[in-house]
């Protein structure tokens, strides 16, 4: 199977902001799971192509990275967590890392606060419901987006900003949920403030494996403004018709993911899916859009997909590593002085891709590509 499968023109990325009425037993639009289970055949707006659908058995081998001795300063185990690291992302940007510092009590926290989230009556969650254009808020199958090839799951999405000292997740629960969820505002103001720290860290180590100052990525992210999400994945009758999440590369800068145990995150490397084997003590690593064009393609972002189980739920937490909305992404100088190349991508500052990924394109193979003559047309700044 190629790209071009994948690429299907007959399926149009482009979007127009259709206008999708809910739809329940009665024949309106609506995920409520509990009631699709019960129908015999899936809505058609949550089939994928065939292309899309090819199943795998395969595993990644994909590195597991112990960053304990880099976090202490071994100099022998910071050698081998950089060849791990240059070695996986100049293929297919994806690694787990384990001796990350974040407590597994923690973790199993953040899973529990949010099922209470997902588990409120529909018409709660649509209380909270994302805004058009923007990222926080609940979401169902992401209808409020698109009107063919819906993803079969619910997210609960909201941002984190570093360096500020107000706990700027706590208010938003409460304001968005009620003050019953201020609690989970907590849990996840620390989980978001050790997933900053735990980004940190990596960019630290893709530095030193592209050979430049080890702080640079660091300071560059060290004041941005990221993406927390929540992933609920409901059991399919019919899952082999349909995805959790559609093939797509990540256009943030980095993602640190933690899937629970039922698995079902897949990459797609050379023509294959392979599939990414849950771990309980460690996270799944993979390269962004922004993030291959900061170090000027070297490291991949790579296609990737989520299926779905016909019996399980599966969960999963993603935190989106994004710089601050108005940098300049452009590779490093010592950078582009070591590699001798020309540049591969133009200038471009985060808030312009976020803006055409939440207003005007559907994130998949092409992101970039398609970003940068939409970036021209709208006369935006952009230099070589």
């Amino acid at each position: 199977m190629s790209l071009s499968v994948l690429m299907d023109s007959s399926s149009p990325t482009i979007l127009l902001h259709p206008s999708i009425e809910p739809r329940d037993e009665t024949g309106s639009v609506l995920f409520d799971p509990s009631k699709l289970q019960k129908q015999s055949s899936l809505p058609s707006e949550f089939i994928w192509p065939c292309g899309d659908l090819v199943h795998t058995q395969e595993e990644l081998n994909e590195p597991l990275i112990d960053l304990g001795g880099f976090i202490k300063g071994d100099e022998e185990a910071t050698a081998h967590a950089v060849d791990l690291v240059k070695t996986a992302c100049s293929k297919h940007g994806f690694f787990q890392v384990t001796n990350h510092g974040v407590d597994s009590n923690l973790i199993q926290a953040a899973y529990q606060e949010i099922d209470a989230v997902f588990k409120l009556p529909l018409n709660k969650k649509l209380g909270f419901q994302r805004k058009p254009g923007g990222f926080s808020g609940y979401s169902a199958a992401h209808a409020d987006r698109f009107s063919a090839k819906l993803p079969w799951k619910e997210t609960f999405s909201f941002g984190y900003q570093g360096l500020n000292s107000d706990p700027s997740v706590v208010h938003y629960f409460s304001s968005a949920l009620g003050k019953d969820f201020e609690h989970t505002g907590w849990i996840y103001q620390k989980y978001c403030e050790k997933m900053r720290e735990l980004s940190l860290v990596i960019f630290e180590l893709l530095a030193i494996s592209l050979g430049i100052d080890r702080l640079h990525y660091r300071k560059f992210f060290e004041d941005g403004n990221s993406i927390m999400r929540c992933n609920y994945y409901p059991p399919c009758n019919n899952s082999g018709l349909t995805l959790g999440t559609g093939p797509h590369s990540d256009p943030t800068s980095l993602t640190i993911l933690h899937q629970d145990q039922v698995g079902g995150l897949e990459v797609f490397i050379n023509n294959k899916w392979y599939a990414v084997r849950p771990r309980q003590d460690a996270f799944v690593i993979n390269i962004g859009d922004t993030f291959m064009a900061l170090c000027n393609g070297r490291y991949k972002s790579c296609l990737h997909r989520a299926v779905v189980n016909k019996e399980r739920e599966r969960r999963s937490l993603v935190y989106f590593v994004c710089p601050k909305e108005d940098k300049i992404v452009r590779p490093p100088q010592d950078l582009m002085c070591r590699s001798g190349g020309p540049r591969v991508y133009p200038d471009f500052t985060w808030s312009d891709l976020l803006d055409f990924t939440q207003n005007h394109y559907r994130a998949d193979v092409a992101t970039l590509q398609s970003f940068f003559p939409w970036l021209l047309s709208s006369n935006t700044t952009s230099n070589f």
